[in-house]
């Protein structure tokens, strides 16, 4: 697919995750040079984005040096030399996972299945980004680490959970980062933040060492600022552990990246959001984003249908998930008492809502899959809104209690969570800005297995909008 600027007219030298790797293999740059230059651009945000709570500075360059080793006798790997990051949800070697937390976390004997497939590609993990306490919340702000800011308006929130990574490749710290998503924490932050971010099919990357993570709902994936990179970095962690409870068929997301749909699809734009006993005010900005993309896919030949999706009662069976797996990291933190107030009530939720209640909210996914596909027998894709609303400001949420912190992220998110229930993949593109220049996001999502569809419709956007040419001001050089 052609279309893609030249580094320098994208921003700077060497600034995208496939540049990158590219520019080593041809040896036009050495992995010391990118991992310092990532390093020193951390260093000079550290104050005021705070996107890392690790930066492994001195075994980076120790692993730099090593790649440079490598390509200089003639080796390849996909990703040899490139530095990128992961949210601190996942283990590297050496390192603690603290997940947000506060306390003393014991470092990590071995790397997570996610990571271990990153090094195998050849990356260099420079250090592990922010996200709020055990990923509970759309905003990355915790006792443990502070405020992670957004580089489009530090007065605002990246998002979150995954607000450390999406902060991190916004500001070109790294060219590509790993999140999760649990309930949009990869698709809040990425809109939030002007990325491209997927949430894939369940099990696309491993979680291992859990069989499955927060009981089902939560997935691995990348954050990037085009298709192409997110698609790269997306490929490289994917795979299989053989504990992995899911273990879906591999799928070629680098090939679909390049190009647009082979064919003319039918797009549902949906833009009331599944029922989650919470009043929900679409704002203005995002409802004419969202509809500038409809028009935008409508113009390059495809049907854009406006529906609502028969969600049925998807809320009722993600909260008992997303609770249980809150009660099950709590265990494992060498001080409970350290945690938010907030974290205790979730934990408790989780406590009352397990058992039984657990198993039935397990027990209804399949009949919603098969409720949801009959979508899908007429329509290729769905389009929403990413979130409802516009970045919200940093402490927005502080001093809620953990009814009116739930209450007030459902109203300001509630496009992203159904697709955690079912499992199916989703990702965010950049959809516009405010008045104000604060991002938007839309979102794209398919059924079972369906990224290749969703990221060829993606990367045929981004070649329309060309959303990569716009950085944040006063990014670090």
């Amino acid at each position: 697919m052609s279309g893609l600027p030249s580094a320098a007219a994208a921003g700077g030298v060497w600034e995208g995750l496939g540049e990158q790797a590219g520019a080593l293999a041809r040896g036009e740059v050495s992995s010391r040079e990118l991992v310092e230059r990532s390093l020193r651009r951390i260093e000079a945000t550290r104050h005021t984005l705070n996107a890392f709570r690790v930066v492994r500075a001195e075994a980076a360059l120790r692993e730099a040096d090593e790649a440079d080793r490598r390509l200089a006798a003639g080796e390849r790997a996909a990703l040899l030399g490139v530095p990128v990051a992961v949210k601190d949800d996942m283990d590297v070697a050496g390192e603690p996972t603290a997940f947000g937390c506060p306390g003393r976390f014991p470092a990590k004997k071995a790397d997570s299945e996610a990571v271990r497939r990153l090094r195998a590609a050849g990356a260099v993990v420079v250090g592990k980004t922010n996200t709020p306490e055990l990923g509970q919340w759309p905003v990355t702000h915790g006792t443990a680490f502070g405020v992670t800011r957004n580089p489009w308006s530090l007065e605002h929130s990246p998002g979150g959970s995954s607000g450390g990574s999406a902060a991190a490749v916004a500001a070109g710290l790294v060219p590509a980062a790993l999140g999760s998503d649990g309930a949009g924490s990869i698709r809040i932050p990425a809109a939030w933040t002007h990325l491209v971010g997927i949430k894939p099919q369940r099990g696309r990357i491993s979680t291992w060492p859990e069989r499955e993570a927060f009981r089902g709902i939560t997935c691995h994936g990348p954050l990037a600022r085009t298709v192409a990179d997110a698609a790269l970095l997306l490929q490289a962690a994917s795979g299989s552990h053989d504990g992995d409870l899911h273990r879906p068929p591999a799928v070629d997301v680098v090939a679909a990246a390049g190009h647009g749909p082979r064919r003319r699809l039918r797009i549902v734009l949906a833009l009331r959001p599944a029922f989650a006993a919470v009043r929900h005010w679409l704002h203005p900005a995002v409802r004419a984003a969202t509809l500038g993309i409809a028009e935008r896919l409508e113009a390059l030949g495809h049907e854009v249908v406006e529906e609502n999706p028969r969600y049925g009662p998807i809320g009722l069976t993600f909260v008992p998930r997303s609770m249980a797996g809150v009660r099950d990291w709590t265990a494992r933190v060498p001080d409970r008492a350290l945690l938010d107030a907030r974290t205790h009530a979730n934990a408790r939720g989780g406590m009352l809502l397990g058992g039984g209640v657990l198993r039935v909210a397990r027990a209804a996914e399949a009949p919603l899959r098969r409720r949801l596909s009959e979508l899908f027998w007429r329509f290729d894709a769905v389009l929403t809104p990413t979130t409802a609303v516009p970045p919200l400001r940093t402490g927005e949420l502080d001093g809620l209690s953990a009814r009116d912190t739930n209450a007030r992220m459902t109203a300001a998110c509630p496009y992203a969570w159904p697709w955690n229930v079912l499992g199916w993949p989703a990702l965010s593109v950049p959809s516009g800005f405010t008045d104000d220049g604060l991002p938007l996001g839309a979102q794209l999502l398919g059924p079972s297995n369906s990224e290749p569809l969703l990221l060829s419709l993606a990367a045929q956007l981004e070649e329309d909008r060309r959303w990569y040419e716009r950085w944040p001001a006063g990014r670090p050089r």
